[in-house]
């Protein structure tokens, strides 16, 4: 029996749609698939070349793309052969999904999760999520919000403020993430926030902050920007289901820019079975599976096989129909090689900033001079 081990991070979303479709892919093919888990701060960090050494299929953020193919760790997946595969899970990417793991004209990835940042409320003490900025902030000013700003999250926040405003880091650019004045404009949005949530959020990633307000005593009605987790939208996964929604707006084009993340399956250039692991990764992300185990099996997925399922919304509280507009819309991160320590140096930096009250054109500088360095 071929046995191949598999890495991915450590929430049900993540860990429960693997497990049972390698079961179904063992009884389908006799091949093997063991599963271990990162934290989700190592999986945003973790140099994925050392995990390359030691799994043959990796579940990775695509802002490494740029990082991965300069050491050359992961096979790509475009192979002769599998072009109407590929074609498939291409033409039913939702946003930028597919195309965030393309890099140097080869697929690095194959999307099997898609997310964004998002909004996620308490029905039971909010009717609706606020359409505008505005209301966002007249709900913090009651102290019913928080808000996920463990790093890289703040920058995350950041990100998507700014491309909702008209005004994204340029990934094109080199000697500055963007125009310092406008950069100066986000942080200082932002700061308004943050001095009106509970310092706590600054040790809370989305999990803690999901946990959080669905907790029995919780007062949290409502996390602005968050990246989504369908599992909370589902009666009884915790005490109190989320519903989520698309971003309220600040700026004049709707809910766009918010920063995409989700998840792409990739194969290790130093595996046991490098046709054998790139087998199951086309399998998984294909529109079969994705239309149908993955998401039965409390995954999110990155087809929208998945997304457009009348089966994955009802059993959700419409959780992709609701925020399907924000992830059409979203922002792609820069991908090049050294992104992954500019994102870790600036959510630092962003952070500490926002935690002293700095100046904002003084963060501003700073992030534009760690962005110009990172090349």
């Amino acid at each position: 029996m071929t046995t191949l081990k598999g890495m991915t991070w450590r929430h049900e979303r993540a860990i429960a749609p693997m497990l049972a479709t390698s079961a179904l892919w063992q009884e389908k093919t006799g091949v093997k698939i063991t599963w271990e888990q990162r934290s989700l701060q190592d999986f945003e960090s973790f140099p994925v070349e050392e995990l390359a050494r030691a799994y043959d299929l990796i579940v990775i953020d695509h802002p490494h793309v740029g990082q991965i193919t300069a050491e050359g760790c992961l096979a790509p997946l475009d192979v002769p052969g599998r072009e109407a595969e590929l074609a498939a899970i291409a033409a039913g990417s939702v946003g930028q999904s597919f195309a965030s793991y393309t890099w140097s004209g080869r697929q690095w990835a194959l999307p099997i999760d898609a997310a964004t940042q998002v909004a996620a409320f308490r029905p039971d003490l909010l009717d609706a999520a606020p359409r505008d900025w505005d209301g966002v902030l007249g709900l913090a000013r009651a102290g019913r919000v928080i808000v996920p700003l463990r790093e890289p999250h703040s920058l995350m926040c950041f990100y998507t403020l700014a491309a909702n405003l008209g005004t994204p880091c340029d990934p094109a650019r080199r000697d500055a993430m963007m125009d310092e004045g406008a950069a100066a404009r986000v942080i200082a949005m932002l700061a308004e926030l943050v001095a009106l949530v509970p310092d706590d959020c600054f040790a809370m990633d989305p999990i803690a902050a999901f946990e959080a307000m669905a907790a029995p005593d919780s007062r949290a009605a409502l996390a602005p920007l968050a990246y989504g987790y369908v599992n909370y939208a589902i009666d009884g996964f915790r005490p109190h289901v989320l519903q989520f929604a698309d971003i309220a707006v600040a700026g004049g084009n709707g809910p766009t820019g918010s920063a995409l993340g989700g998840t792409g399956i990739a194969v290790s250039a130093f595996g046991r079975d490098v046709a054998a692991a790139t087998d199951y990764a086309l399998w998984v992300a294909g529109p079969e599976v994705q239309g149908g185990l993955y998401h039965r099996a409390g995954g999110q997925p990155g087809h929208a096989a998945g997304w457009d399922s009348d089966e994955a919304n009802a059993a959700t509280h419409d959780f992709y129909r609701a925020t399907r507009a924000t992830l059409e819309g979203a922002w792609l991160r820069p991908r090049h090689d050294g992104y992954m320590r500019f994102q870790a140096e600036a959510s630092a930096r962003l952070s500490a900033g926002l935690r002293a009250r700095e100046d904002a054109r003084v963060i501003a500088h700073d992030l534009n001079r760690l962005y110009a360095g990172s090349f």
